[in-house]
């Protein structure tokens, strides 16, 4: 359980080096298969374009990563954009750099400086917020209980705030029940509210 630092929106930049062209995407995903389906996607679209490089970092603890070339010589592109990834610390995000070869090479070194720039733009572009590792929480309650239920759940999210605790899906009868995603560290203190509430009863954690 950690907090993290990620960013709250995908990001564009781009730049000239030798007359190639690089246009750099940082977008915040939450698992290795979203940041691939992101890399299939900017690479169908950019499909003109002589290479689409990216690397991707998944999880509080920072250990599920992985970067690509893209046909550029080895270690010269994916590693760099990795490495920015690292130097701002961040994680659950994505980072894909497109180029567009401009006829001039730019040889090994200029590569990696020029990926490293791409990637540190994009991040530099976007805004770096604090994650929390999530968790989801179910429960029932009655009808009745109905307005103790939600002032509890609004009472988390701060006014002009972000969304603390989000509710995934709802239903509503004599016996209701709710299923809510919630910020790991709240999770002891929350079933503990919602329980006090009578009539509640806690479906799953986890």
């Amino acid at each position: 359980m950690a907090n993290y630092l990620t960013i709250s929106s995908q990001s564009e930049a781009a730049f000239r080096e030798k007359m190639s062209r690089f246009i750099s995407f940082a977008i915040p995903v939450t698992s290795a298969e979203e940041a691939k389906e992101y890399v299939a996607l900017y690479t169908n679209e950019y499909h003109d374009a002589r290479h689409v490089c990216w690397a991707y970092m998944i999880g509080s603890d920072r250990k599920e990563y992985l970067s690509s070339d893209n046909g550029e010589p080895s270690g010269t592109a994916g590693k760099p954009i990795l490495g920015q990834i690292n130097s701002f610390g961040l994680t659950n995000i994505v980072i894909i750099v497109v180029r567009y070869f401009g006829g001039i090479k730019l040889g090994t070194s200029g590569l990696i400086a020029a990926y490293r720039e791409a990637a540190r733009l994009a991040i530099e572009a976007a805004e770096i917020i604090e994650g929390k590792d999530m968790t989801t929480l179910g429960f029932t309650f009655p009808y009745l209980a109905m307005n103790d239920v939600m002032k509890l759940l609004k009472a988390q999210n701060s006014p002009g705030g972000r969304e603390v605790v989000k509710i995934i899906s709802q239903e509503f009868d004599n016996t209701c029940s709710i299923y809510i995603s919630l910020p790991l560290d709240l999770l002891p203190e929350l079933s503990s509210r919602i329980s006090a509430i009578s009539g509640t009863s806690l479906l799953t954690e986890g």
